[in-house]
């Protein structure tokens, strides 16, 4: 069995942690996750507390295994979201888009563990001075809102500048990447992507299909002009957003407004030509849709079938 740090640091089975993605990442999702030996996850998102309190609660229904909440920072509702959090005592909180600092140390003295994303090795040090559990490094290949260094860089180095568990996050999907992230240092996966493509989430299914008949090449990254530059399918509205981007004849705040709700209007309503299809690189790697169990279970052996393999380049 593959346990690392990370899974006794959250009390899992498997090193294997889901993506807290708006609106997808429900109680349907990060209970299915948790009852197959990972670690699910709820995404805030921008919706108030008191849906987060429905969403933990209802999780609770449906596993008894441990599981966390993602705060979105820039949320509005990041500090009403982070409330319910220490009210309801959830296993861990994992944070993006911005500074943890103001809740951080509350957290910890109820002893919910905080994990942070990075996306760069000075802010990895920084949130570890702060009293980070652990770091989610994620690279530029996952979908949604990105940094601007791929994993294979990023993960060695944050590896090394830090002393708390890393979770290596982007561009994996399967046995192969979770191998990978081991070797280059870190103690765990976070994957967001697969989990769209699984039984449990609520995701529409167009915004599953468009994932599942993604290719290589299939994800853009557009808004670098605003400074949060996010990577999904390319459609209709990647284009037309790349477009005024370019022109630079509309404002900034125009251009946000252009963008709200566009990922709701692809993943709960199913248009996903005109809403933001977010997904990383690695959809070109799923090719179905299956039980979060299955996916977990199937990724353990694959990795275990290559850490056995390995053997034989013994010097």
């Amino acid at each position: 069995m593959i346990r690392t740090a990370v899974c006794d640091l959250l009390g899992i089975d498997y090193p294997i942690i889901q993506g807290g993605m708006a609106w997808v990442a429900t109680a349907e999702l990060a209970s299915a996750v948790s009852n197959a030996g990972g670690f699910g996850i709820i995404g805030a998102g921008n919706a108030p507390g008191e849906w987060v309190r429905s969403q933990i609660r209802l999780t609770r229904e449906l596993t008894d295994k441990p599981f966390g909440v993602n705060v979105l920072l820039i949320s509005p509702t990041a500090q009403e979201v982070v409330r319910v959090a220490l009210e309801e005592k959830v296993r861990a909180v994992t944070t993006g888009a911005g500074m943890p600092g103001p809740f951080l140390a509350e957290l910890k003295e109820r002893g919910i563990v905080v994990m942070p994303v990075v996306a760069s090795v000075a802010l990895a040090r920084r949130l570890e001075r702060m009293g980070a559990d652990a770091l989610i490094a994620e690279g530029m290949e996952s979908g949604g809102h990105i940094g601007e260094i791929t994993s294979f860089p990023l993960v060695p180095q944050v590896v090394d500048a830090v002393r708390v568990p890393v979770i290596a996050a982007g561009g994996i999907a399967d046995g192969r990447g979770l191998v990978a992230a081991l070797a280059l240092g870190a103690q765990g996966v976070q994957m967001g992507t697969r989990f769209v493509c699984s039984q449990e989430c609520i995701a529409h299914p167009e915004y599953k299909r468009k994932i599942v008949e993604a290719k290589d090449r299939s994800t853009v990254a557009t808004g670098y002009r605003l400074g949060h530059p996010v990577r999904a399918i390319e459609n209709r509205f990647t284009r037309h957003f790349a477009e005024l981007e370019e022109r630079g004849e509309i404002s900034e705040q125009e251009l946000i407004e252009f963008g709200t709700g566009k990922l709701r209007l692809s993943a709960i309503e199913g248009d996903v030509e005109n809403g933001s299809v977010m997904a990383g690189q690695v959809s070109g790697l799923i090719n179905d849709i299956r039980p979060a169990r299955e996916i977990i279970a199937s990724m353990v052996r694959e990795a275990e079938e290559i850490i056995a393999g390995l053997q034989r380049f013994r010097c």
